[in-house]
């Protein structure tokens, strides 16, 4: 059997940084660990989940003694903020009252979601639901990939695909996919699609180019720019 790595795990602390920064003595490491999924669980259903769907594509968490910071980024930032601020007031308000802690959020623009793996493989995902042609809709999908601007391109698809008997799986790609290359900045993302005759899973890889010394916008920039890993020389 194939082994495979994660490719953001695979990276973490080389040229990639962890989503979630902060230290804790022992004895409340598990209490925030749990408190940081329950977290990006209530604001991945009531942001993805719920339509309108507001595109967030990941959750960066930082404590502070007195704060605990969430940045979301999303492709859709209006629908995050609300009518005059209302939205985020009202998320702000409820996990205050779901953590007990002081809570401010962040919000980031992803200006290109076609360059976000998580924003395409949600796509995919949607639409299978729809009952499109799964051949048609990966091939469209990766081609406005390489067009955004990716250097390379990997959409699977797997399960009961056309509500087949046999689970099988059914792969695209194109151009470049260093993904043993720790230099090599290849965003990865992951959906489910619940359809009527079973889940299928959308796994999507995409190939940036090489990591420079430059923030990159999509990558996790703002504030945890300093805690950022830097890459091999």
């Amino acid at each position: 059997m194939g082994q495979k790595s994660h490719p953001f795990g695979f990276r973490l602390g080389i040229t990639e940084t962890h989503l979630s920064r902060w230290y804790a003595p022992k004895a409340l490491y598990g209490e925030l660990l749990v408190e940081d999924e329950k977290i990006r669980q209530y604001l991945d259903k009531r942001l993805n989940r719920t339509p309108p769907n507001a595109m967030v594509s990941n959750i960066h968490i930082e404590r502070t003694r007195e704060e605990l910071k969430i940045i979301v980024r999303t492709a859709r930032p209006g629908l995050v903020i609300g009518p005059k601020g209302a939205e985020v007031d009202r998320m702000t308000e409820e996990l205050q009252y779901m953590t007990g802690r002081k809570v401010s959020i962040s919000i980031i623009e992803i200006r290109e979601p076609d360059m976000d793996a998580q924003l395409v493989a949600e796509n995919v995902a949607e639409q299978l639901k729809k009952r499109m042609g799964f051949r048609r809709l990966v091939k469209m999908r990766s081609e406005a990939v390489m067009q955004a601007g990716a250097l390379g391109v990997k959409i699977q698809i797997s399960g009961r695909l056309g509500g087949a008997e046999m689970s099988r799986k059914m792969d695209v790609r194109l151009g470049a996919l260093p993904l043993s290359t720790l230099q090599a900045n290849i965003n990865y993302g992951f959906a489910e699609s619940l359809t009527t005759y079973g889940i299928l899973g959308v796994k999507v890889w995409i190939y940036k180019g090489p990591y420079t010394n430059e923030k990159d916008e999509n990558q996790s920039n703002a504030a945890g720019a300093q805690a950022r890993a830097r890459g091999r020389r």
